[in-house]
C-alpha cells in the first residue's frame, strides 16, 4: 500500500491513520459545535437582555431576535430614553458543550421535580431492562429461524413470504393494539422493540447463513453427515462469526426504536427524562441523556467486539497477536497454548 494512500482501497489502513482517523470523526461535529456556541457572529440570532433600560415589554434574561433588539435599540436613542444593553446568545435549544459536560454529572444529581418522579439513573436503567429483554426475546426465536430459513428452502419458502411482507410494516403502528393486549407498562414498549427486530433479524441471518461455503457442505455429504449434523457441525460453525457481527448491528437497530417504543402506553425510561427537561426547557439535560444513549450504545458494541475477538480469535484481522485477547481466550477454553492432555495421550 502507498504510503500517501489514506483511503484504504482493497487496504486496511495502518493503526496510527485509523486512531487519526477516528478521533476526527468526533472532533469534527465537535469543533462545528463550539464555532456555533462560542463565536458570537457567526450565528447567534437572539439578543439575551441583562438590562431593559426604558423598553416597555423588555426583561431581564429575555431572548429576543436581534432584529427586534436593534429596532428598540434606535428608538430608545431617538426619544432619549435608556439604552437597553444585551449579548448575542444561541436559542435555549442549542446549549453550548460545557453546559451538556456539566449535565452530565448535574442531571446525575439533581432530584426530580415532581415526587415519585424517577432519577436520571432510573430511567437509564429502565430503559436498558427493556432493551435487554426485547433483544433477547427476538434472538430467541429469530436466531434458530433464520438458520432454519437459511439452511433448508423448506422453511425458507414457508416462512421468509410473510416475514418479507411484515417487515414493511412500521412497528409503531402496532403501539395501539399492544396497549389493549398488554397493558400500558412495559410490555408494549417490549413488544414494539420485538417487533422492529425480530423479522429483520431472521431476514438477515438467513441470508449470512446462504453464504456458507458449499465446498464445506458437500464435504460433509460425502462423508455422510445427516441434515441436523450438517447444520451443527458444518454451518453453524462456518458461519456463527458473521452471525454474530448480524447480532451486533440489529442490537444497535434496536436502541433506534427505545424512543418510540417508550412513549407507548406510560411513557417511561429515558424518555419519559427527555420529555421532562424539554418541559422544563432544561435542553442542556436534553442534550446529555441523548448522548447517553449514545454512549452506552458505542461502548456496548465496543464491548462486544472485543469478546467476538475473545471467543472468535481466528477471525482476528492484525497479524500481532493481544496477548491480553488471548489468555482471556484460553481462559474460557477456546484457545490453549498446547494440545490437551487427552490427545497428547
Amino acid at each position: 500500500m502507498a504510503a500517501n494512500d489514506w483511503l484504504g482501497l482493497k487496504h486496511e489502513l495502518p493503526p496510527r491513520r485509523r486512531f487519526v482517523l477516528l478521533v476526527l470523526s468526533f472532533a469534527a461535529p465537535l469543533i462545528l459545535w463550539c464555532l456555533v456556541s462560542y463565536v458570537p457572529w457567526l450565528w447567534h440570532p437572539l439578543v439575551r437582555i441583562s438590562d431593559p433600560g426604558e423598553v416597555e415589554y423588555f426583561t431581564e434574561d429575555m431572548d429576543i431576535p436581534r432584529e427586534d433588539f436593534a429596532r428598540e435599540l434606535e428608538n430608545a436613542r431617538q426619544t432619549g430614553a435608556a439604552l437597553p444593553v444585551g449579548e448575542r446568545v444561541n436559542p435555549v435549544y442549542l446549549p453550548a458543550p460545557h453546559a451538556v459536560v456539566r449535565s452530565f454529572y448535574t442531571a446525575f444529581i439533581t432530584p426530580p421535580r415532581l415526587p415519585g418522579e424517577p432519577w436520571l439513573h432510573e430511567s437509564l436503567g429502565h430503559s436498558i431492562r427493556t432493551i435487554s429483554w426485547a433483544f433477547f426475546l427476538s434472538s430467541l426465536i429469530g436466531v434458530p429461524l433464520g438458520i432454519l430459513c437459511g439452511a433448508f428452502r423448506f422453511f425458507s419458502r414457508i416462512h421468509e413470504p410473510f416475514i418479507e411482507f411484515f417487515r414493511y410494516l412500521p412497528a409503531p403502528a402496532f403501539g395501539a393494539l399492544r396497549v389493549a393486549i398488554l397493558g400500558i407498562d412495559d410490555g408494549p414498549k417490549v413488544a414494539i422493540i420485538f417487533i422492529g427486530t425480530f423479522f429483520q433479524q431472521v431476514l438477515v441471518i438467513a441470508n449470512t447463513v446462504r453464504k456458507a461455503d458449499p465446498a464445506l457442505i458437500e464435504a460433509a455429504q460425502t462423508l455422510g453427515a445427516s441434515r441436523w449434523m450438517l447444520v451443527r457441525r458444518v454451518i453453524i460453525p462456518a458461519t456463527i462469526t458473521d452471525i454474530y457481527t448480524d447480532m451486533r448491528i440489529l442490537l444497535g437497530w434496536a436502541w433506534t426504536y427505545l424512543i418510540v417504543a417508550e412513549v407507548v402506553g406510560t411513557m417511561s425510561g429515558i424518555t419519559y427524562f427527555i420529555s421532562q427537561q424539554a418541559r422544563y426547557r432544561n435542553f442542556d439535560n436534553v442534550y446529555a441523556a441523548i448522548a447517553m444513549i449514545g454512549i452506552i450504545g458505542f461502548t456496548s458494541d465496543i464491548a462486544l467486539a472485543w469478546l467476538g475477538r475473545v471467543i472468535f480469535p481466528w477471525k482476528r484481522t492484525n497479524k500481532r497477536p493481544n496477548r491480553f485477547v488471548a489468555w482471556c481466550a484460553r481462559w474460557v477454553g477456546k484457545v490453549g497454548s498446547g494440545p490437551a492432555p487427552e490427545a497428547a495421550s
